[in-house]
């Protein structure tokens, strides 16, 4: 079995439509001519054939949570579909939202940020060729886990060493992702809680 066939099934097993306990409707019923995908959640922008092509100009902000995907450049993804639609995301975190709910949309290509890269902006490599480095003590992005990915696995190893961590491939990081979703969606529930009343209270203040 090739490995994007099994990805597709990983995929399938661990996204099975609910997200935080949330669940969606996708019958052929609900929606006619479809691939199954809730339409409030295909990607927006048209299909792209060439999507590392001016990416960050295309794909600026994440579609799950609005991150700036220049600023989280060194987290963030970019998942290519074999339709041409594309979602950048910031992080793995939301890659891992796209692709549970675009459950029935294979992915052609998934890319992540080399973090041992000393370029400024982190350049994208596909994540059949990375090694992440789960749960270090390097700051995660939407996450409470670290999951940072390497383009070399001497310099993930290398990280490992002053980090901590598990070194693993790209289905083990997302795997972890999906444990770690309910948590870190209470969690970043309650960062945007806070944000949002303490707007209001200067909001307040000024009148």
């Amino acid at each position: 079995m090739s490995d994007k066939l099994t990805r597709r099934n990983v995929l399938k097993a661990l996204g099975i439509g609910t997200l935080a306990g949330l669940t969606f409707t996708r019958t052929a019923d609900a929606m006619p001519n479809s691939d199954g995908t809730p339409m409030q959640f295909i990607p927006k922008t048209a299909p792209d054939a060439n999507p590392l092509e001016n990416e960050l100009s295309k794909y600026p902000k994440c579609p799950y949570c609005g991150m700036d995907r220049t600023k989280w450049n060194h987290s963030r993804h970019l998942v290519h579909y074999e339709d041409d639609l594309v979602d950048g995301t910031c992080s793995l975190h939301c890659a891992a939202l796209s692709l549970s709910i675009n459950l029935d949309r294979g992915p052609k290509a998934i890319y992540a940020p080399d973090f041992g890269s000393s370029e400024k902006i982190k350049p994208l490599v596909n994540v059949d060729k990375v090694t992440y480095l789960i749960g270090s003590k390097l700051p995660g992005t939407m996450s409470k886990t670290s999951k940072m990915a390497f383009a070399s696995s001497a310099a993930a190893k290398a990280a490992q060493k002053e980090n901590g961590g598990e070194l693993g491939n790209f289905d083990a990081a997302l795997r972890q992702s999906y444990l770690n979703m309910a948590e870190d969606t209470i969690m970043i529930r309650m960062r945007r809680a806070e944000r949002r009343k303490k707007m209001m209270m200067e909001q307040q203040h000024k009148m």
